[in-house]
């Protein structure tokens, strides 16, 4: 019997005569209904890509002839969902952010749209808790530099934190004392030992506190007060509590007075309308920090 026509002794099956390390291939072509669909496949494809966005060209891509596109399918939802919010969204934009948390309608209104726009815009830095990290502030605790009323938040959404091209942003200006040559190093670590005494941490043996006192007293007060409580006027932060937004580590401390801190956080007034921010303002303030 010619190879070809040679049968696998275990299923009676013929082989294709061919053979790799001793195992010959079995004579087992696809089922036609497989291959039927397969080709309709195909023939399917071309239909597609005549009608649908198909292949790429030099400055874009094929249309189709139905002009598709799922940013336009996106726009004309967006479009829709303005149309259908324009009642509440009228209502949002000329009320007072007090007017708003005292209606239970506009408020529960302001809270989904505010958390929504926290996921899309404010989480990827202050997660989507609020509970914020390292170098990104919290905002469930009570601790705010620049005041955790309706009007503070509002204000700071707006125009940001030491953010370019905002004439109204927030500015404070921890400088690096060391880096800029206003202190030198062992006048700045005099002065971190008496901040952490103040803080009730852990101070290093032999500290010269009296002279760290006085460093503070003649470059930090101005800023953050004679007692360390820090100015919401001018962003300071409170330097006696448990709370520290590069953290309270004497290396991170150290970092600080030596080389300064220039967080920024985005201006979102002319990235946000009205009526988006108002409704951050009020999911901000309900998160449990606002005052």
């Amino acid at each position: 019997m010619s190879a070809h026509l040679e049968k696998d002794a275990v299923t009676g099956t013929a082989t294709t005569g061919h053979e790799w390390d001793g195992i010959k291939e079995l004579n087992t072509p696809l089922p036609k209904w497989w291959l039927q669909v397969f080709y309709a496949t195909i023939i399917w494809s071309f239909g597609y890509f005549i009608v649908y966005p198909s292949w790429p060209l030099i400055n874009g891509h094929l249309p189709g002839l139905f002009g598709y596109s799922s940013r336009a399918e996106v726009v004309k939802d967006l479009a829709d969902l303005k149309v259908r919010r324009g009642a509440q969204a009228t209502a949002l934009e000329k009320a007072s952010l007090e007017d708003i948390l005292k209606s239970p309608d506009m408020s529960r209104i302001a809270l989904a749209q505010g958390k929504a726009a926290f996921g899309d815009n404010c989480a990827p830095c202050h997660g989507l808790g609020g509970v914020g990290g390292k170098g990104y502030p919290n905002l469930i605790d009570d601790d705010w530099l620049w005041g955790g009323k309706l009007d503070d938040i509002h204000t700071t959404l707006v125009n940001g934190a030491r953010w370019t091209g905002n004439d109204e942003t927030r500015l404070s200006d921890m400088v690096g004392f060391v880096k800029q040559g206003l202190l030198k190093s062992d006048e700045a670590d005099a002065s971190i030992e008496y901040v952490r005494s103040l803080a009730k941490l852990d101070v290093a043996q032999g500290a010269d506190l009296a002279k760290g006192k006085k460093v503070f007293a003649d470059n930090c007060a101005s800023c953050h007060g004679d007692d360390g409580k820090g100015k919401q006027e001018v962003g300071a932060p409170n330097l006696t509590d448990a709370i520290w937004l590069f953290g309270s580590d004497r290396k991170s401390m150290t970092e600080t007075v030596y080389n300064g801190r220039m967080g920024v956080m985005p201006a979102w007034g002319n990235r946000l309308d009205p009526v988006t921010i108002k409704s951050l303002t009020v999911y901000v303030h309900s998160l449990g920090g606002g005052k």
